[in-house]
């Protein structure tokens, strides 16, 4: 049975940072595209980043370029993401997710999501 257990939220101050961590089990991650999204009640999920499986470039979303760091050890089953300069609006519910191909934007063409771990920056 697959399962993506993230972990590593929780609450930072603004300007703070956490590292968020994705661990697989009953999958390799390593044939996989990995995904980190986020959502706020009443909105839609939306893309932070994405790693191809070689892991040798990185997609990310607008509103985190340049903060965030997305990265995969692949020995260890596990997606990291590594979030700096928070801001109160990084405040969301944190998704990671894998998917076999397509665009790493699109939220629709995972496969397969873990629960989400919440992450709350105060001002």
């Amino acid at each position: 049975q697959v399962q993506l257990v993230e972990s590593g939220g929780g609450l930072a101050q603004f300007g703070g940072s956490l590292r968020l961590s994705c661990a697989a089990s009953g999958r390799t991650l390593e044939n996989y595209i990995m995904g980190w999204f986020r959502q706020v009640p009443g909105k839609e999920r939306e893309f932070v980043a994405a790693i191809p499986r070689a892991g040798s470039f990185t997609y990310y979303g607008d509103s985190v370029k340049g903060r965030f760091t997305i990265s995969r050890d692949n020995a260890k089953n596990t997606v990291y993401l590594q979030m700096g300069s928070l801001k109160p609006e990084d405040t969301a519910v944190y998704y990671c997710a894998f998917r076999y191909s397509g665009s790493p934007y699109n939220a629709n063409g995972y496969n397969f999501w873990g629960q989400g771990t919440q992450v709350t920056v105060s001002s």
